[in-house]
């Protein structure tokens, strides 16, 4: 063997573990980018699902909200109804009743305007 051909056996033989390596680095690293993009993927998915979970508990109390303010103006109206009506014989309950619906009825008219008031971004 001639000092040429020597010479580049050796730099074969040392540039092969360097480009086996690097390989396998690369590999390694294509890897752990795609488990990267697999995570973010879930986790914008997890955030979507929560939001919309979100809205639909904040559209659940806003039906619950107008049942009750519904269900309020119905009793408010019916008792008012009744105290018309001469032989109904309405007793210190039923104003009593009706003082009391206002006072909760104001009250939650001013804690809803509180929150919307604490909700605006200045």
């Amino acid at each position: 063997m001639d000092t040429r051909t020597l010479l580049i056996a050796f730099v074969a033989a040392m540039g092969l573990p360097s480009a086996i390596t690097g390989f396998c680095f690369w590999l390694l690293e294509m890897k752990i980018k795609k488990r990267d993009e697999e995570a973010e993927a879930a986790r914008k998915k997890r955030e979507q699902e929560e939001a919309e979970k979100d809205r639909k508990r904040r559209e659940y109390e806003q039906c619950q909200l107008n049942m009750t303010v519904s269900c309020m103006a119905l009793a408010e109206a019916t008792a008012k109804a009744v105290q018309r009506i001469p032989e109904a014989h309405c007793n210190g309950d039923m104003d009593g009743a009706l003082h009391y619906a206002e006072k909760i009825k104001n009250e939650q008219r001013e804690f809803l305007r509180k929150q919307a008031i604490d909700s605006l971004d200045f």
